[in-house]
């Protein structure tokens, strides 16, 4: 099967830092396991310098590993790199790779003397989970820039498909606010319907582009899945992180005001929860947003930890593990969904890809719930942001109603705070009110 290199946006930021940094600090690029980040930085290496060398740390070499055990002799260390692998660097233009730099933690250390020294650029590449886990008794070098790498978002997807101009297009209709006409959002949404069931994971792009067959699609995802409940149960051998991971969908179509722990994990047994918690937040395969009990600008302030919801950082993988009962997901389901027939209990599938979307764009998440006068039942926004001096609610809908009461209740109870309010929807641009309706594939220019 053809390996394809996508463009990806995090390429321009990486170009960013080679101008500005000079070679002053190393780049570390992180998110998690397969989502492109060793693919880039080959890439980038490639393109941007005359030569260089690429060290996996999964499969090294011993002798190469205890290169690093000893760097006192610079000349040395750098010479018997080139060597092995048969590659001749040029001093300030060529870059040396670290892929998994967490393999090998002397290599990481060893950065901060290899950058004072100048002669090449470096480039890490890691999940911070593991990055995490394997830095006990080295120095961490304070000589790094930081970048995430997500799953590919809609626009690198549309640019995988060989499409430049769609996305483009959804970005001018937002800013002038123009409705873009039932045909044609038909067709749009149907296109993004792709997208989200495909993902954005590049294994799975890839696949899709080879044998333009869902049911392959989806047989690479569950493997991305299971190489993830395989991580999640290196760092909880309890396997409650892998329990909890398992149960996202189940937790997100139960419509439960936050994620009920209790119900993955028996009650008695949850020590260590935080911690676990933490460590699953770090690998990026899941993205948490967290109840903002006084929501306002500065939203971190008044965040509730012990209050969550839990999401795929994939919606393509979400969708894949809401039918883990079956052993590969049928070409006829996913052509149901593709046709825009979810029963009711996959509506928040629309949820986790605005979630997805929205952690894409560098937000962090919140949502805020409170009771209605009669107390038997809560109003819930489902995504804050906040902008400038205010707020930006959002309420997400699975269907083309244009109903929304707790966007209504919220805007109320806060009109001093709120700035635009959005009902993310499944049908074209509209307003109604002081309500701006917005398409879900638009959800990326909020």
């Amino acid at each position: 099967m053809e390996k394809r290199v996508f463009k990806r946006k995090l390429y321009d930021k990486m170009l960013q830092w080679k101008q500005e940094r000079d070679g002053k600090t190393a780049l570390l690029i992180k998110g998690a396991r397969r989502v492109g980040k060793s693919t880039l930085a080959e890439e980038f290496a490639r393109r941007e310098y005359e030569s260089y060398i690429m060290i996996d740390f999964t499969e090294a070499a011993q002798e190469v590993r205890d290169l690093f055990k000893d760097i006192s002799d610079l000349d040395n260390l750098l010479f018997q790199l080139q060597y092995h692998y048969n590659k001749r660097l040029t001093p300030r233009k060529s870059v040396i790779i670290f892929d998994e730099v967490q393999d090998c933690p002397l290599a990481r250390q060893a950065i901060k003397k290899l950058v004072n020294d100048h002669r090449y650029d470096y480039i890490e590449t890691g999940s911070l989970l593991s990055i995490k886990k394997n830095t006990k008794n080295i120095r961490i070098p304070s000589e790094e820039t930081r970048l995430t790498l997500h799953p590919m978002d809609y626009e690198e997807f549309r640019w995988a498909l060989g499409d430049n101009v769609t996305v483009d297009m959804l970005r001018e209709a937002y800013n002038v606010k123009q409705p873009l006409g039932d045909a044609v959002i038909r067709k749009l949404l149907r296109d993004f319907r792709l997208y989200m069931l495909v993902g954005g994971m590049p294994q799975a792009i890839n696949e899709y582009l080879s044998t333009n067959n869902l049911s392959a699609v989806d047989a690479v995802k569950r493997e991305i899945i299971e190489l993830y409940a395989d991580d999640f149960r290196k760092i909880d051998p309890t396997g409650k992180a892998t329990r909890m991971f398992y149960a996202v969908p189940a937790q997100l179509t139960g419509n439960a005001s936050r994620y009920q722990i209790s119900s993955v994990i028996e009650q008695g047994k949850q020590e260590r929860v935080e911690e676990i918690l933490q460590d699953m937040e770090d690998s990026n395969v899941v993205v948490f947003s967290h109840h903002a009990d006084d929501p306002n600008v500065g939203l971190a302030l008044h965040e509730d930890l012990g209050r969550y919801k839990m999401f795929l950082n994939d919606t393509g993988l979400f969708i894949t593990l809401a039918f883990w009962d079956k052993d590969v997901t049928e070409n006829t389901i996913y052509q149901r969904l593709l046709s825009d027939k979810l029963s009711a209990d996959l509506g928040y599938v629309y949820e986790n890809i605005v979630a997805q979307m929205l952690t894409a764009s560098g937000n962090r998440l919140f949502y805020h719930t409170w009771p209605t006068d009669s107390g038997k039942h809560n109003y819930e926004i489902d995504f804050l942001l906040s902008r400038g001096a205010k707020i930006f609610p959002l309420e997400v809908k699975s269907s083309g109603y244009k109903t929304h009461a707790s966007l209504d209740a919220f805007c109320d109870k806060y009109s001093d705070r709120v700035g635009e309010r959005f009902l993310i929807y499944t049908k074209d641009y509209r307003r109604d009110g002081s309500t701006t309706l917005l398409p879900v594939v638009m959800t990326m220019f909020v």
